[in-house]
C-alpha cells in the first residue's frame, strides 16, 4: 500500500491540482496585410527555375529583319519604283520642250510674215514703176533688221571702231594708209554680224588696220 502524505486526499475527483496545459507552439510572423496563401509554395510546373519559353522562329526572323534594316527584296522594289518616276519625268520634260519650241517656231515665223507681204507688194509695182521697187526693198531690210533686233539679234555693221576678236571675224588686213582708220581698227565690214558676244547669230566679217610691228 502507498504511503499517503498528511492532508492528502485519496480521491482523485477532490484533487484541487489543475491538470497542465500543453505548450504554445512558435509561430512565424508575417507582414502587415500579406495573404495567408503568400507563404505556400509555388505550384511545381516542371521545368527549372529561371529558365523562358523560346520565341517563335517567324517572329525572331521578323524582329531581326526589322533591327538590320530593309532587305534585299525591299530595296530592289524602290530602284525599281525610283526608276519608273524618273523615265515619267523625263518624258512629260521632252514633251513640255517639244511643245515649248514648237510654240517659238510659230512666233518667229508669225513675225516674219509681214516681211513677206511687202516683198510682194513690191513685186506687184515693180512693172509700174520700176523704182518703186527699190524703195520696197529698202523697206523689207528695214522691217526685218528690227525684227532681228527685236528678237534679240541687233545687226552690227559699224566700221571705223576698235576691232573685237567677240564680235568680228578678220577676213583681211590693210594698211592704215590707205584705209584712213587706226591701227587695229575695223577698215571695213564685208558681211554684217547679228547679235551681241553673250547671244551671237554671227559675228562681222571684218577687215582690220595693221598695227605697228605686224
Amino acid at each position: 500500500m502507498t504511503a499517503q502524505r498528511p492532508g492528502q486526499s485519496t480521491d482523485p475527483a477532490q484533487s484541487t491540482e489543475p491538470p497542465a496545459e500543453p505548450a504554445p507552439q512558435a509561430q512565424e510572423p508575417r507582414g502587415a496585410g500579406q495573404p495567408e496563401s503568400a507563404s505556400a509554395p509555388p505550384a511545381d510546373s516542371g521545368e527549372p527555375a529561371g529558365t523562358e519559353q523560346p520565341p517563335d522562329s517567324g517572329q525572331a526572323v521578323a524582329g531581326q529583319q526589322a533591327e538590320d534594316g530593309p532587305t534585299a527584296a525591299e530595296f530592289e522594289d524602290r530602284w525599281r519604283r525610283t526608276a519608273a518616276d524618273l523615265e515619267n519625268l523625263r518624258k512629260r520634260y521632252h514633251r513640255d520642250l517639244s511643245r515649248e519650241r514648237g510654240a517659238e517656231r510659230d512666233r518667229v515665223a508669225g513675225a516674219f510674215l509681214p516681211v513677206v507681204d511687202n516683198i510682194d507688194l513690191a513685186l506687184r509695182h515693180a512693172e509700174a514703176d520700176p523704182n518703186s521697187i527699190i524703195e520696197g526693198i529698202r523697206a523689207v531690210r528695214d522691217q526685218a533688221l528690227a525684227l532681228l533686233a527685236g528678237l534679240g539679234y541687233p545687226r552690227q555693221d559699224e566700221a571705223g571702231v576698235p576691232f573685237d576678236p567677240t564680235r568680228h571675224e578678220v577676213v583681211g588686213v590693210v594698211s592704215p594708209e590707205d584705209s584712213g582708220a587706226p591701227p587695229g581698227a575695223v577698215a571695213a565690214v564685208v558681211r554684217p554680224g547679228y547679235g551681241a558676244p553673250e547671244r551671237q547669230l554671227r559675228p562681222a566679217s571684218v577687215t582690220v588696220t595693221r598695227t605697228p610691228g605686224d
